[in-house]
């Protein structure tokens, strides 16, 4: 699956991209494969070429986030529809939903009155054959059209927004894609040993258990969690499978190769 994150303030760093995090992770941990993120601006022809790259690489799934909301740079849906090469139109669902949180809030007396603007409308205003997802912690609603074999879902770039959208509506969607396949990962960590040294190593254990991935870390006495210490390396081990058993297996034969090789060279480890 892909991730196309939306928003000029992603691209002149103004925002940190926390939402594109959160995603991959909790779609890895469902079973599914991120393959891909791109972030792109708030321009309806960047955004449809964008999704039109992303559906020749044909994955299951493509999550958008951003630009779902009344602003004039709120342009996602536009920006699908044109990639699809569809309309876009007033979803009567999608309008129930926008007046009901704007009844919400004249009982909170959060507004005056219940007036649906243009701008309010446009939250409501979809790509054909879209269909909205309920959004509980604010007021526009997500996005879900079905296209060439491939789910597109566009949700809120508000991080609250879009982790309620995803729990609710699209987590258990992201699971049956996967299937059986589970991800499951560990860490260890290495002292006294330098990352060029631990290379080697790592490429020997991999060939031996092709399907673990290690991937290491390094901490310094400058960055990271584990500052203060002149050098910390995490060794992050994952792997996909349809038998929690087998994965568990699996890690446990890579991290004694690779704890052994690494105490072999004169370091230390640690879990």
């Amino acid at each position: 699956m892909e991730i196309i994150c939306v928003g000029n303030e992603l691209l002149i760093g103004k925002t940190l991209n926390t939402n594109a995090t959160w995603l991959a992770k909790s779609v890895t941990s469902l079973g599914l494969m991120v393959k891909r993120i791109t972030v792109v601006g708030d321009d309806v022809d960047e955004i449809a070429r964008t999704l039109q790259e992303a559906l020749a690489r044909k994955p299951s799934v493509i999550i958008t986030t951003g630009g779902l909301g009344p602003t004039f740079d709120d342009k996602t849906l536009e920006g699908i529809a044109k990639g699809l090469g569809r309309g876009l139109g007033v979803n009567v669902k999608a309008l129930k939903m926008v007046r009901a949180k704007y009844e919400a809030y004249l009982k909170q007396r959060k507004i005056e009155k219940i007036e649906l603007t243009a701008p309010r409308v446009k939250m409501a205003t979809l790509p054909r054959g879209a269909e909205p997802l309920t959004n509980s912690v604010g007021t526009a609603p997500g996005v879900l059209v079905k296209t060439r074999g491939a789910l597109i879902v566009a949700l809120p770039g508000v991080p609250p927004e879009m982790e309620a959208i995803f729990t609710e509506s699209l987590a258990e969607i992201i699971k049956n894609k996967a299937g059986a396949s589970m991800f499951f990962e560990k860490s260890i960590y290495a002292e006294g040993i330098m990352e060029s040294t631990l290379a080697p190593l790592i490429d020997q254990v991999m060939c031996g258990n092709s399907c673990v991935y290690i991937k290491s870390h390094v901490y310094t006495k400058s960055t990271g969690q584990f500052k203060g210490r002149k050098s910390h390396i995490e060794l992050h081990f994952s792997t996909t499978a349809d038998d929690a058993k087998i994965a568990r297996n699996r890690l446990k034969e890579a991290i004694a190769q690779l704890s052994e090789l690494v105490q072999e060279g004169g370091g230390k480890i640690a879990m």
